[in-house]
């Protein structure tokens, strides 16, 4: 029976539920009896800092909510969220360029949890130029350009099949995170997909590897796949955050344009 509903109670049980796991399945992934979970989240029970860890470890809590967790639970925040530009994060930006360097002649940039524009090289700043898309880069939501009717969506040409999977793809990341402001504006940028409807393909066509996204720039036909990289360590909520998009040719006609520039 519950008692008193602490923070803590709360968040666990709505992680939990946004997992879709049961409390016995999250007991057994963090090692603890069901009871034990049972009475955190009813709040009959207390938890420790490093009950705290086990949890968000075991419902692979990203780590700003870590943080929110830990100071649910009375503790203080464990993982601090750094610039780019502090001194610490000195080699997290250069392999950052690095990065970006070395796939150039093609695109590649890197976003925050929330689609921003973080940084990028000179084939992606072209990439958004052909688009017509002379926003700020600094504040330049890279979601909201592509689903935009004066952004990049109008040169998609397979936007009926590319559309719906790139708004998937978001509400994915968007529920993982568990940013609330995140998923709105994923429902947000889905209506607009849903609004162009979904492609119907016989069940004879062969699949492809990988989607390609199409564009026609007045003529100029594109064609590209992306590549999603992250950190594989983080302990610093940007690092943990910071999502790395490296765009491939599909075809030797787009090779060419980008070898080309």
């Amino acid at each position: 029976m519950r008692t008193t509903d602490s923070p803590f109670a709360g968040l666990c049980r709505r992680w939990r539920r946004q997992r879709h796991l049961s409390q016995q399945a999250l007991a057994e992934a963090a090692a603890i009896s069901q009871r034990h979970l049972s009475w955190l989240e009813s709040g009959r029970s207390q938890p420790s800092r490093s009950m705290v860890q086990r949890l968000a470890e075991a419902l692979d809590i990203p780590l700003r909510e870590r943080n929110q967790l830990l100071q649910a639970a009375g503790f203080a925040p464990l993982y601090r969220e750094s610039s780019l530009d502090e001194p610490l994060m000195a080699a997290v930006r250069s392999a950052l360029q690095r990065i970006l360097t070395h796939h150039q002649p093609y695109p590649a940039l890197v976003m925050d949890r929330q689609w921003n524009w973080v940084m990028g090289n000179p084939a992606a700043e072209q990439l958004l130029k052909l688009a017509g898309v002379d926003a700020e880069l600094a504040s330049l939501n890279i979601a909201e350009a592509t689903f935009r009717e004066d952004g990049l969506l109008r040169y998609i040409r397979n936007r009926e099949i590319a559309l719906p999977m790139l708004a998937h793809r978001l509400r994915s990341e968007a529920e993982a995170s568990g940013n609330t402001a995140a998923m709105a504006q994923v429902e947000n940028l889905s209506r607009q997909a849903r609004a162009w409807g979904a492609a119907e393909t016989a069940d004879t066509a062969p699949l492809l590897p990988v989607l390609p996204l199409e564009l026609d720039f007045e003529g100029l036909q594109l064609s590209l796949f992306t590549v999603l990289s992250t950190f594989g360590t983080p302990q610093d909520v940007t690092t943990d955050e910071l999502r790395i998009e490296s765009f491939y040719p599909a075809n030797q006609a787009t090779a060419d344009f980008f070898e080309g520039l």
